[in-house]
């Protein structure tokens, strides 16, 4: 479903400013896969979720999306394969326009234009639906301005969003860094469901350690450009954060000391344990 090919980028080639961002990376993701990327700052982890959503241009290599060589396609011709959502809740929606007119911009995204209403009635109710599935009682929202939602209700629209219109990949960039716990885990758990129903092709970048481990069927380890760590199957099941530490310094020769990293597992105990009294 994805395949990228020997993948370069470089930012500000030739000056003293030149970074290389991604090193001859190679990747496949099957049909329906979910595949998880860590990686400390710097690692290249949104580079590759840029170069293949056609943000950036590439020096060397080769991408395919559902068997398409869409290599050089400028990213609004990707855009009808590609559903995204980033980090920032405040991306990939227009405040100032209502629920209903941003669900109607992304499920029309790739079709024909022509002059005629985005939200008719039919939509509505159809959108309506939709949100409903998501618990947080935006199916009443739908004439609400999208800057008066909370950052979690943005980012569920957000992910709703990104697909509605079944795209063939979903390219997921730390989408719950910037949410409280609570509203995190909610979001969390949406994703699963919303990837499972729709067996959407996934490719999630996430800073935390347990969340990649917890997520998915597969977790890549990124470090300086490159793929270092690819775990996947019976190696990967049962695997702890601490185990991910070790594999690290066996392939680096070096320890991670990448404080946001090495705290994810921290954090996430607190919140589970917190959700758990909540139950009680």
């Amino acid at each position: 479903m994805i395949s990228v090919e020997h993948l370069s980028k470089i930012f500000n080639a030739g000056s003293v400013n030149e970074v290389v961002a991604l090193r001859d990376v190679s990747l496949t993701l099957g049909d329906g896969e979910f595949v998880t990327v860590i990686g400390s700052n710097g690692a290249g982890k949104s580079s590759l979720l840029n170069c293949i959503a056609g943000v950036h241009a590439i020096e060397r290599g080769r991408i395919r999306i559902d068997g398409q060589d869409v290599t050089r396609a400028a990213e609004h011709r990707r855009a009808r394969l590609i559903g995204r959502v980033f980090q920032n809740p405040l991306e990939g929606t227009a405040a100032s326009m209502n629920v209903a007119q941003n669900l109607a911009l992304a499920y029309l995204r790739g079709k024909p234009h022509r002059l005629t209403p985005g939200v008719t009635r039919e939509r509505r109710e159809f959108f309506r639906e939709q949100l409903r599935t998501l618990g947080m009682g935006l199916e009443d929202r739908l004439d609400a301005r999208v800057r008066l939602l909370s950052g979690g209700q943005r980012q569920a629209l957000t992910l709703l969003m990104a697909t509605i219109a079944q795209p063939r990949i979903l390219l997921l960039d730390e989408h719950t860094a910037a949410l409280d716990p609570g509203a995190a885990a909610q979001i969390v758990e949406l994703t699963n469901r919303l990837v499972r129903e729709h067996h959407l092709t996934t490719l999630m970048i996430t800073h935390n350690m347990a969340q990649a481990l917890a997520l998915g069927n597969r977790t890549l380890m990124m470090d300086k450009g490159e793929i270092i760590l690819d775990i996947q199957g019976a190696a990967r099941n049962g695997l702890s954060v601490q185990d991910l530490v070790n594999k690290f310094a066996q392939v680096r020769k070096e320890v991670i000391v990448d404080d946001e990293l090495l705290l994810s597992e921290a954090l996430s105990k607190t919140t589970t344990q917190s959700r758990l009294e909540e139950k009680r």
